[in-house]
């Protein structure tokens, strides 16, 4: 069914759900870029990403090494809180991209809903 071939085109995230979370991921993905979403399921535009963006092969291969981490806010926590202050974010949505160093590309951040063919592009500068 639609169902099984949408869960085969999911990006596959590691959830984030503190900074120290955050800074351990950073750590691990040395040498490698990442990729962070701030996601909740009463994020419309986190929802456009992920059912029209995420799900296109272009994208797909865009963020082929990459480390993708997720924080999903749907049920906002304290530490929660404290990772959306780091990134002087209100809330979802909110995509950070860091260099293969873990420095943050502020230039690169995403917030709102980009389109696969730009958002393919758009992560493709980080390499």
């Amino acid at each position: 069914g639609i169902l099984s071939g949408e869960q085969e085109h999911k990006l596959k995230f590691r959830t984030v759900a503190s900074p120290a979370d955050l800074a351990q991921a950073l750590n691990e993905a040395q040498g490698k870029p990442v990729l962070f979403d701030f996601y909740a399921d009463w994020c419309v535009s986190c929802k456009e990403m992920e059912k029209y963006t995420f799900t296109e092969p272009a994208v797909q291969t865009a963020l082929k090494d990459f480390v993708l981490l997720q924080a999903d806010l749907s049920t906002t926590t304290k530490a929660h809180r404290e990772l959306l202050k780091q990134f002087g974010l209100y809330g979802p949505p909110g995509i950070i991209i860091f260099d293969k160093k873990g420095q943050e590309r502020k230039n690169l951040r995403v917030v709102g809903f980009m389109n696969a063919e730009a958002f393919a592009k758009h992560v493709a500068q980080i390499q």
